[in-house]
């Protein structure tokens, strides 16, 4: 949450410096690159690949083992990142060039994103051997340093844009180069801050890589089609980004903060209950039992539809509020904030398949099913570019975020489906009885929201931030009471066990 919500701060400080015009798109575009692969490294691939065979190094072989091949993994990413970094560098303008053509049109930009592109492509390695680490700590029961990790990527980016954007004209480069030179300081620090922990549980590591290890040659293996069973979503981001440059200027900023503001519940919930859930499938997956597998993906599926489900209708109908409240300030104008909140509204109906392949994906690396998540993912980008390219023309930038949701939630119900018939069932009765309470308790919820915000904002009229706080505030504390008492009217089984959990703690604690 703390990595999540300073997410947030980040793009608030940037909006505040640079709105949604040239400069600000032209670091988004510059930052998709190895943004892209942060995303398929540190949430994806990663973990689809390394965790499962890490996993199976500490119980068959023991620690000794599994250091060997987290030291080979670790050194054979450092090679590769590092050729790919020096390719990307040379090649940055043809690259640039190849997604942002558009850009030329407007004197300076193409050259801006280029230069951007250039200076923070060194972040891929250190985020791939930081997803390594975050892998390791993961599979050792070690989950809060690597969930915190990321906050450093934000905390340095905002520092850096606080402290540095006032003197780069000094050093003859433009404002946003703060930005990304904070960028490429994030990445060191979301390695620096997991280090301390592996070595105390025991890892060294040695300048030694052997590629005839089969651990890494199994992991590599994995790597490329998880990459691929992975990629639809960040792959749909980047065609969006791609289609965008020729919306003019504001699109690809719109579109990229829309999509922060949708990721934080993913953020939040899905990808923390994926992280949380990979180990113990893999676990039961190693030991042949079907049965566990089946009752654990069940209830990640089932816990991540009582948090994903209300905060799709919470950004859906909450949309412009939020957006106000957040970015409104210093160049990001009231225009910004509608056609944010536009691309919010669409992306948000997506949220629920983003967050379920989190989890299904890499249950089926984990059972060795690697070619189906890799099919249904070529799949899902294909009907992505077909999307998008026919709703561009209807929606301009809003059918692009309407587009990635659409296909998002095609990669998840094919992936359930496909799931389902691998695993002889997924507790259809209990996770389709979850998912219909569950809607109809956030039903209850929005309308809630809708009826005491504009209730409030007759009360309570004006654009101050204060009046706006309370507005805003008033309406998610009276929807999440009416959620909370529909939930346990509806006798959802994920808010019961919540509640019971709590009250056992808060008894502990009084005693």
């Amino acid at each position: 949450m703390t990595s999540r919500v300073l997410g947030v701060v980040r793009e608030q400080v940037l909006a505040a410096m640079f709105g949604a015009g040239n400069a600000m798109d032209a670091y988004n575009v510059a930052f998709r690159i190895p943004n892209l692969v942060r995303d398929l490294f540190a949430e994806g691939a990663m973990s689809s690949a390394f965790v499962p065979t890490f996993t199976r190094h500490l119980a068959n072989e023991g620690r000794p083992a599994a250091w060997r091949l987290g030291n080979n993994v670790i050194n054979a990413l450092l090679v590769i990142t590092g050729v790919l970094v020096l390719l990307g560098i040379l090649f940055a303008t043809p690259l640039v060039g190849a997604f942002a053509s558009e850009y030329a049109d407007v004197p300076g930009k193409l050259a801006l994103t280029t230069q951007l592109t250039r200076i923070m492509l060194p972040f891929l390695t250190f985020v791939a051997v930081a997803a390594a680490v975050m892998g390791m700590l993961n599979s050792l029961h070690q989950f809060f340093v690597p969930a915190l990790s990321p906050a450093m990527f934000n905390v340095a980016t905002i520092v850096c844009a606080v402290t540095l954007v006032p003197l780069m004209p000094r050093l003859g480069l433009p404002p946003i180069a703060a930005i990304a030179i904070g960028t490429l300081v994030g990445g060191a620090a979301q390695l620096a801050v997991q280090w301390p922990l592996l070595r105390r549980e025991g890892f060294a590591w040695r300048p030694v890589l052997d590629w005839r290890d089969p651990g890494l040659r199994r992991v590599l293996v994995l790597m490329g089609p998880g990459t691929i069973g992975l990629a639809a979503t960040q792959v749909n981001v980047f065609v969006n980004t791609v289609l965008a440059t020729g919306q003019g200027t504001g699109a690809v900023s719109w579109l990229n903060l829309a999509f922060r503001l949708m990721y934080l519940p993913i953020g939040l919930f899905g990808v923390s209950i994926a992280t949380a859930t990979l180990p113990a499938v893999s676990r039961r997956a190693a030991d042949r039992d079907l049965a566990g597998v089946r009752t654990t993906v069940a209830d990640g599926l089932s816990l991540m539809m009582m948090l994903n489900v209300p905060a799709t209708v919470g950004l859906v109908v909450l949309s412009t509020p939020i957006v106000r409240i957040i970015f409104e300030r210093g160049r990001f104008t009231a225009a910004d904030t509608i056609a944010t909140a536009a691309a919010l509204n669409y992306y948000a109906f997506g949220l629920l398949g983003y967050s379920v392949v989190r989890i299904a994906s890499p249950t089926f690396y984990a059972l060795g099913r690697n070619r189906t998540p890799v099919q249904v993912s070529i799949a899902t980008v294909v009907a992505n570019v077909v999307l998008n390219v026919t709703l561009v023309r209807l929606l301009g930038y809003r059918g692009l975020a309407l587009g990635t949701s659409l296909a998002a939630l095609f990669n998840a119900s094919v992936l359930l489906v496909l799931l389902r018939r691998q695993l002889d069932g997924l507790d259809d009765a209990r996770v389709i009885g979850t998912f219909l309470r569950v809607a109809l308790a956030s039903a209850i919820m929005g309308v809630t929201a809708v009826a005491t915000e504009g209730l409030l904002s007759s009360l309570l009229p004006g654009g101050r931030f204060v009046l706006q706080a309370i507005r805003l505030s008033g309406a998610i504390g009276a929807a999440v009471a009416a959620l909370a008492i529909a939930a346990y009217l509806l006798r959802i089984r994920e808010f019961h066990e919540a509640l019971a959990m709590v009250t056992r703690r808060l008894g502990k604690a009084r005693r």
